[in-house]
């Protein structure tokens, strides 16, 4: 009866009991916390694939429920995640693309091709009034990207003046003339996209100076705290650019830096996006923790010539690249999106909440139908993919106080190589109310953790928690909630200490009551 009775406790209390030591979770509450910005949780709609048409954008004459052509089930999907910020129209597609060709009569508007993704014809049926009024039905801010490689200055400040301007102007004249009346005041305005790569093949030394121009004729009327321009950052561990712009513009000119990081295992050989192998999985999950060594050395460039913090750091493209569905146009970029991506979402958004002092936006590649999308079609079908349902787990932290997290985390080994098992973030939101989102990106093993809740929360907490059977595992149109979120209760609160045990591939979001 005696070993029955140990054998019972075992089962109730699991790993911890054994021998598996709870990984310790401090929380601090600082005087003066940092803000998580909600920008941080931003999106990426390129015209690549079918993001934009068959995506986003069905025609006023589709059968599918749609407003002037936006997909109705979209925006509902989209504003239940409560999207910050959404930002268009590239990417590559950006720097060949003339502004003027997507507004007045549809039928009146000239073709071009794409060049960039599968050599497509572009109708310009989409452009700058579609865009901006699928912002205002979302509800969220427009990030613009302007043509620096293949436009001129007039172009863009034209465009600024077209979107901004409430006075009586050549462009502001313009948007009346189609349809228009009040400005949309954008505040959020990129100078151009990957400068060193396709958007130009510049030396940052040369884009520095092409940004200080742009910047210069951006006119800031009728933005409250003026236009918020963003330069074409660095691609990865390119320090050397970030240290250029730094160095060579000044601050008054400049709100924002790009970063670009991709968890791409290897650009010549990127794995499929369903039938993977846990290596390229741990490999994965490499490149996705890179992200927070990326972050604190640009910031550190960053923080040598603007101690005061000026400039946000803006990692406006970010997530997983794999290779494409088979059979699909290699340059739409359509992957699936399983339980990996999710593991993905979950760690880098905790890296993003962790450093919130300088990470003041960021972007997700991309909404759509393209890279590691939150949302699939296939006709008038349409699914949420696990990151999308992490995006939605994650959306407590918006704008929510910075609570800074001390772990050690243990190791999750493959094929010799370690990585740290846990990630965690937590915040206290306006209304008083504590959230900590945990991660373990572990395969195989389960990890016991202990949070110290003593002065920071009143321990009555609800979960949230993601997780499956497979790290394949994902939504199909004919299986579209295989993966989903569930109530998460098991956990337990004693004398201020919370104790529970992170399943392997999980997220965890815990709310205060």
């Amino acid at each position: 009866m005696f070993r029955f009775k140990i054998f019972l406790m075992l089962l109730v209390l699991g790993p911890a009991a054994i021998g598996q030591q709870a990984t310790p979770v401090s929380i601090a509450q600082p005087e003066n916390p940092e803000t998580i910005s909600r920008h941080i949780y931003g999106h990426f709609a390129e015209h690549l694939g079918r993001c934009i048409y068959e995506g986003f954008y069905v025609g006023e004459g589709s059968p599918i429920p749609n407003t002037d052509g936006i997909r109705s089930d979209i925006v509902a999907a989209l504003r239940e995640l409560s999207i910050p910020n959404l930002r268009w129209p590239g990417g590559c597609f950006a720097d060949t693309y003339h502004w003027k060709d997507g507004i007045g009569p549809k039928e009146e508007r000239p073709t071009i091709v794409n060049t960039w993704w599968g050599g497509v014809t572009e109708d310009n049926s989409f452009g700058t009034h579609d865009f901006l009024n699928l912002c205002e039905l979302l509800d969220t801010d427009p990030y613009i990207t302007g043509n620096v490689g293949s436009g001129t200055v007039q172009e863009l400040a034209d465009w600024v003046q077209y979107t901004n301007f409430d006075g009586k102007s050549p462009m502001s004249d313009l948007r009346r003339q189609n349809g228009r009346d009040e400005p949309w005041k954008v505040k959020y305005w990129g100078i151009g996209n990957e400068a060193w790569g396709c958007g130009g093949n510049m030396r940052p030394e040369y884009y520095a100076d092409e940004y200080r121009k742009y910047a210069t004729f951006l006119s800031n009327s009728g933005i409250e705290g003026g236009v918020y321009k963003i330069a074409s950052g660095a691609s990865d561990d390119d320090y050397n650019w970030t240290e250029v712009l730094m160095k060579n513009v000044p601050a008054r000119l400049l709100q924002g830096v790009a970063l670009h990081h991709y968890s791409v295992i290897d650009w010549n050989a990127k794995s499929s996006s369903v039938d993977f192998t846990e290596e390229q999985y741990f490999q994965t999950m490499e490149r996705s923790w890179r992200m927070q060594e990326l972050i604190e050395k640009h910031v550190a460039i960053m923080d040598k010539y603007d101690p005061e913090g000026r400039v946000d750091l803006v990692v406006d493209e970010w997530g997983g690249w794999y290779d494409v569905i088979d059979g699909t146009n290699p340059g739409f970029l359509y992957q699936q999106n399983t339980m990996r991506d999710a593991m993905i979402a979950g760690l880098v958004l905790n890296i993003f909440n962790n450093n919130a002092r300088r990470v003041k936006m960021a972007n997700l590649a991309q909404t759509v139908n393209v890279l590691q999308a939150v949302i699939l079609t296939e006709g008038e079908k349409m699914l949420l993919t696990p990151t999308y349902h992490v995006m939605h787990m994650y959306k407590v932290h918006q704008d929510a106080a910075l609570l800074p997290v001390t772990l050690d985390s243990p190791e999750y080994e493959v094929a010799g190589e370690k990585l740290p098992a846990l990630s965690v973030s937590a915040s206290r939101d306006p209304a008083g109310k504590v959230h900590i989102s945990l991660v373990n990106i572990d395969a195989g093993q389960s990890h016991p953790v202990s949070i110290d809740l003593k002065g920071v929360s009143s321990g009555n907490l609800t979960g949230k928690i993601l997780q499956s059977g497979n790290l394949q595992d994902h939504n199909t149109f004919d299986n579209p909630d295989k993966v989903r979120p569930s109530d998460f209760s098991d956990f337990r609160v004693r004398n201020g200490m919370l104790t529970m045990e992170l399943p392997p591939f999980s997220v965890v979001v815990l709310s205060e009551d």
